[in-house]
């Protein structure tokens, strides 16, 4: 009677540890669990840790919750000023509604990239070329919310949306080119005119203090000598200029000089 009772006990403990062993279910921190009895959808969503289901009735789908990153293909168009360019894109979103993700939509993932495509084509129609290469923050913008809108029926979020890079043909790289060039030469004329009107201003300036005062000629001539001076590889050949002779000669104290006598006066014979 005992060995039929411990027989039983091992039967029993056996047959529950198969029945845990193929209910039990372990739900990742980074994952959700739903529950499909006989096809439908039963109770709420699982919770990460360890759950249990009913063994051939009952079929657990884990769900991932983590931001996925998905690269969009690049994508041909035409802008609204009639060039063709080739962008691509990435997109950043992650589940928020298990169920919704499961039931919902087929794959997720695949809707959520073909969206993203379809999106991306329509805003390069929509878009100008200056649009795309420098007002990018406001097209990613568009281009998010125009993703977000049918994916919150799916149960999924769209964080962000990147545009990566923007290709251009060969003619339009060289046209843009010469465009920068032009304009950039543009600039440089106009700088060094403002530099010669400025220059030309001091040096009238420079030439009305210099004509009041005539020193300040020989001055200036003596400190060009010294920057040229300075060079020791150069040889300096200095005219003496005939300024600074009268400089001098003004500078000098001056001696009297003798008048000369005058003749006496000549006598006329009247006839």
């Amino acid at each position: 009677m005992v060995e039929e009772l411990l027989g039983a006990a091992v039967a029993v403990g056996a047959a529950g540890l198969v029945y845990v062993s193929a209910a039990a279910r372990v739900v990742k921190q980074y994952e959700r669990g739903v529950v499909l009895r006989l096809g439908r959808l039963r109770g709420g969503v699982r919770p990460p840790g360890f759950t249990l289901i009913i063994p051939g009735v009952d079929r657990l789908r884990k769900v991932n919750m983590q931001i996925v990153t998905m690269p969009v293909p690049a994508q041909e168009g035409i802008t609204c000023d009639n060039v063709t360019v080739r962008v691509d894109a990435v997109v950043y979103f992650k589940v928020v509604d298990a169920a919704a993700a499961l039931i919902n939509v087929e794959d997720y993932r695949f809707a959520v990239s073909q969206m993203a495509q379809t999106s991306l084509r329509s805003i390069i129609g929509k878009s100008d070329l200056d649009d795309l290469l420098s007002n990018r923050e406001k097209l990613n913008q568009g281009l998010e919310l125009m993703i977000d809108s049918p994916a919150v029926g799916w149960g999924v979020q769209i964080d962000r949306v990147e545009i990566k890079d923007v290709s251009l043909p060969e003619s339009m790289k060289r046209s843009m080119a010469r465009q920068a060039e032009a304009d950039r030469e543009r600039r440089a004329r106009v700088i060094n005119a403002d530099a010669e009107l400025q220059a030309s201003k001091k040096l009238a300036q420079a030439a009305g203090v210099m004509s009041e005062q005539p020193a300040a000629l020989q001055l200036r001539l003596l400190q060009t000598v010294v920057a040229v001076a300075a060079e020791k590889n150069s040889t300096l050949v200095l005219p003496f200029p005939v300024e600074l002779l009268r400089f001098l000669e003004r500078a000098a104290p001056q001696t009297p000089q003798e008048t000369p006598q005058q003749a006496p006066p000549r006598k006329t014979i009247e006839q």
